[in-house]
Parts: C-alpha cells; sequence; structure tokens
C-alpha cells in the first residue's frame, strides 16, 4: 500500500462550509483546465445536439400534429425547448464517463491524501461539467435561431422569462450530472460509465412531451409522460419561451411546471448527491 492511501485523511481547519466551497473550485478549476487542453471534449459535445436540431427539423418537420396543425414552423418552435433538455441531460454521460476515469487512475486515492473536503471532488467535477453544458446550450442557441427558432412565436414573453427557462435548463443538466457521478463510481471502466450514463436516459427523453404531443399518447403513457421531471422542464420552458405545444393537462407538474422542474430538480440533487458521497467515501477506502 502507498503512504498516501495508507495515511489517514486530513482535517483542515476553519470554516467547513467555506474550505468545502474552496476545494470544490479548486477542483472545478482543474477539470475546466483539462477540457481546455482537450478541446473535441467540448467539439463533439456540440455536434450531437446540433445533428438533433437539423434532422428533427427538417426530417420530421411537417409530419407532427402540434394542436391542430403540421406546419414544419409550428413544430420547430415547439421542438426546441425538448431539444434543449435533452442536451443537458445527455450531459449526464460524460460525468459518469470522467468520474470513472479518475477512479481508474488512482486520482481519488491522491486526493485522499490531501487536506481537501471529501464531497469536493464530486461537487467540482459536476460544476465543471455544468460550465461545459452552458457553453454548448449557448452554441444549440445559436444554430437553433439560424434555422428559425424564435422566442413569443405563441405567447409574448420577455428577456428575463427567456433567462429564468435556461436556468431551469441547466439547473436540470446539473441535477443529472449527479447521477452520472453515481453510475461513474458504481462501474469499473470509463466505457461502461458512458453506456450505463446514457442508455437510461432514452426512454427518460423520449417518454415525455419533447418531441410529441403527450396528450396523443395512451392514457397509460400519457401519465408516466406528465409525471416526467423531463416533461416538467420542458413544459416550463415553452411557457416561458413562449412557444407553442403547451400540454393542456390535469396532472400536477403540468399545470405548474416551473415550480415542478424546481422541485424535481432539487429533489434529484439531494438525493443522488448524497448517494454519490456516500460510495465516494466507500469506494475511495
Amino acid at each position: 500500500m502507498s503512504a498516501a492511501t495508507d495515511a489517514a485523511p486530513v482535517t483542515a481547519p476553519g470554516n467547513p462550509v467555506g474550505q468545502s466551497i474552496r476545494d470544490s473550485l479548486v477542483i472545478a478549476r482543474r477539470n475546466l483546465i483539462r477540457m481546455t487542453r482537450i478541446p473535441e471534449m467540448v467539439l463533439f459535445g456540440v455536434i450531437q445536439p446540433v445533428m438533433f436540431v437539423v434532422l428533427f427539423t427538417y426530417v420530421f418537420g411537417g409530419s407532427m400534429k402540434i394542436g391542430n396543425t403540421t406546419d414544419a414552423g409550428v413544430y420547430k418552435d415547439f421542438l426546441m425547448a425538448g431539444i434543449f433538455a435533452q442536451t443537458v441531460t445527455f450531459a449526464t454521460a460524460g460525468s459518469a464517463a470522467g468520474i470513472a476515469d479518475d477512479m481508474q487512475k488512482g486520482l481519488v486515492d491522491r486526493f485522499r491524501s490531501l487536506p481537501m473536503a471529501r464531497g469536493a471532488v464530486l461537487t467540482g467535477r459536476t460544476v465543471a461539467d455544468l460550465v461545459q453544458t452552458a457553453i454548448t446550450l449557448l452554441v444549440l442557441a445559436i444554430v437553433a435561431l439560424l434555422v428559425g427558432w424564435r422566442t413569443g412565436s405563441a405567447d409574448p414573453t420577455s428577456v428575463g422569462e427567456i433567462l429564468a427557462g435556461f436556468a431551469l435548463l441547466l439547473l436540470l443538466g446539473y441535477a443529472f450530472t449527479w447521477i452520472g457521478a453515481l453510475i461513474g463510481l458504481s462501474v469499473r471502466t470509463p466505457e461502461a460509465a458512458t453506456s450505463g450514463g446514457i442508455i437510461w436516459l432514452f426512454p427518460v427523453t423520449f417518454v415525455s412531451n419533447a418531441f410529441v404531443d403527450s396528450s396523443q399518447m395512451t392514457p397509460w403513457l400519457r401519465h408516466i409522460a406528465e409525471w416526467n421531471p423531463f416533461s416538467a422542464t420542458v413544459q416550463a420552458c415553452r411557457e416561458l419561451f413562449g412557444n407553442p405545444g403547451v400540454v393542456q393537462s390535469d396532472a400536477w407538474p403540468m399545470q405548474h411546471p416551473v415550480w415542478a422542474s424546481v422541485i424535481w430538480s432539487i429533489l434529484i440533487i439531494a438525493v443522488f448527491r448524497t448517494l454519490a458521497v456516500r460510495k465516494y467515501r466507500s469506494a475511495s477506502i
């Protein structure tokens, strides 16, 4: 055993909360520097959602019925909230793979020998992933504008509401990175983490109101879609962006999507951060 693994964890003096924040920022900075040195990580992360925008807009546009119309322009505005939400949640796979890679390389043992907060390694990683997600979301929004997406196409909206919509997207993305963190700590290789981090996202994103009007689904599937945390954020963004396709439903998340989105995201963070930090402690002993 190395001295790094044999040594007892050192506890830094001072305010534990302040120490945890500082340590998390240090780890986040480390991951952001690594991201700048491997620009293809950002490039590939941007290409996939851009492809989704183009393919869904021009392949499915005109064939999907939104409300009482199959107009391609209406579907384009309906679609974008779903694509935005899908993009931020698919960052989960990158978080899972990155943490699994750090575990495999033995960085966990090195961090354990330092006087730092235990949860800082995971928090720093998720914050860095959130920054990368924000960059991807910005590029995607520009591409969406280029292909014809417009806010306020169905209802008037304001700059504040638009920014609130993007804030909800980032909050959902951050919540899902904690699920990715738990997956990354639970598998042995980055390859397994990538697969495990993305395979469950397909039913979450497609059994929702992201790409189709959920009111046209069979009753049992519609109920699942309406209570899907992903659907709540999509519905909230459509309302805040003033886009068409806001589903009329008796389900509470669809009637109060902004509150539902916030509650779901905070609940996911609380549950999966607790589980991930606990897993990190046991995995690194």
